[in-house]
């Protein structure tokens, strides 16, 4: 992704009703799975932009793709770190490709898994011209770890649009999600990729959900005519 296109798509949601109308229709429609890759070449070909969910083993993945598209089963929720050790994708509407990464920071998993979650995940990020922005997500109970800045900084060499989405907003205190939204945004600041805003979610009780459905809309392709 060129340094043009990165600025293009800082271009933010204003917030109004229809542009929250729109990411519900979109969010409403069809999703599919489609795959679940576990080396490069399993990628499927496809010109549709898409958007990538990477995060912490356990920051609740699965949890924010299922809230997003109002289902409880799309996207396999577990309790068990290290469980998505494989690409997954899903077809939104013909517009829009969500994809599910490994998660990551899982010390307990064979080096070995490890080190091949590692370089899928990275050669699809670096090979991936559609691909739009990664959402990063992060524990609002705990805030940015070393192992977060570490794809922060992995993200910003491959010119490659991240946002971070605090997850679990319904668990801290409200001063206590207060001081972490800004703790990372003020962090994010320091990022040439970075989104600038932070998005604060929580799949429990929709915090935040119908927000970044808006946002997401405006990167899918265009509703079809008629």
């Amino acid at each position: 992704m060129t340094g043009s296109e990165l600025e293009a798509d800082e271009a933010q949601p204003d917030g109004s009703g229809a542009e929250l109308e729109a990411g519900r229709k979109l969010f409403a429609q069809r999703c599919d799975f489609v795959m679940a890759g576990v080396k490069p070449d399993d990628v499927p070909a496809s010109d549709r932009p898409e958007i990538a969910f990477a995060g912490r083993s356990n920051v609740g993945k699965s949890s924010l793709v299922n809230a997003l598209t109002g289902r409880k089963t799309l996207a396999r929720a577990s309790n068990t770190p290290g469980r998505t050790r494989q690409l997954i994708f899903f077809d939104l509407a013909g517009r829009l490709m969500l994809v599910d990464l490994p998660g990551y920071g899982y010390a307990k998993a064979p080096k070995q898994d490890v080190a091949l979650w590692t370089g899928l995940t990275r050669a699809y990020l670096k090979g991936r011209p559609q691909l739009r922005r990664v959402l990063l997500l992060i524990d609002s109970r705990h805030g940015l770890k070393d192992s977060d800045r570490e794809v922060m900084t992995a993200l910003d060499k491959a010119a490659v649009s991240y946002q971070v989405v605090l997850t679990k907003a319904d668990k801290p205190k409200p001063d206590e999600l207060s001081r972490c939204a800004e703790a990372t945004a003020a962090e994010l600041a320091k990022h040439v990729a970075a989104h600038p805003a932070v998005a604060v979610t929580s799949a429990e009780s929709g915090q935040g959900i119908a927000e970044l459905r808006a946002e997401l809309a405006l990167l899918a392709l265009p509703a079809a005519a008629g």
